[in-house]
């Protein structure tokens, strides 16, 4: 299975929420059952890494960011992934804009399939300090929990 996870600029959600997902699949040792992305809704980043906070604050808990790029959405990802998982709503609005008809059923919040659903959005911490990392940081390991639960019953 293909994965996206998109947010606005791709260096603090995105690259959080793929991080966690790969650490927490490979953890299980269910690596192997998905291929991880992130991108962004734009590309004012493009080509530069993760938010060094972002990458600190996973860091901090053994999820390594900085292996990983900023792009943008590309017209070729609404076929190429299984699921595009939006950080937000206003992503997801995005997503939805731009999807073409056949894909739109791929498109899910990020936090769809975790205890955290209730909340909907991951909320955007770069105009914050370390504690909004670390919150961040929170909700990308339950959302990558509940993907795992999801994948489960594909096995």
């Amino acid at each position: 299975m293909k994965i996206l996870f998109v947010c606005m600029g791709n260096i603090c959600r995105s690259p959080l929420l793929e991080g966690w997902a790969r650490h927490t699949l490979e953890a299980a040792g269910q690596g192997h059952r998905a291929q991880l992305d992130s991108a962004g809704t734009g590309g004012w980043h493009a080509g530069s890494p993760p938010d060094p906070r972002a990458i600190a604050a996973s860091a901090r808990h053994g999820v390594d960011l900085r292996g990983q790029r900023a792009r943008a959405v590309s017209p070729e990802d609404f076929q190429a992934f299984d699921l595009m998982l939006a950080a937000d709503g206003d992503t997801l609005q995005w997503l939805r804009q731009h999807a073409p008809p056949e894909a739109r059923a791929r498109l899910h919040l990020a936090l769809a399939w975790c205890e955290a659903a209730h909340r909907g959005d991951v909320p955007d911490p770069y105009y914050g300090d370390a504690a909004g990392f670390e919150a961040t940081c929170t909700l990308a390991r339950a959302a990558a929990e509940g993907l795992l639960r999801k994948l489960a019953p594909q096995a």
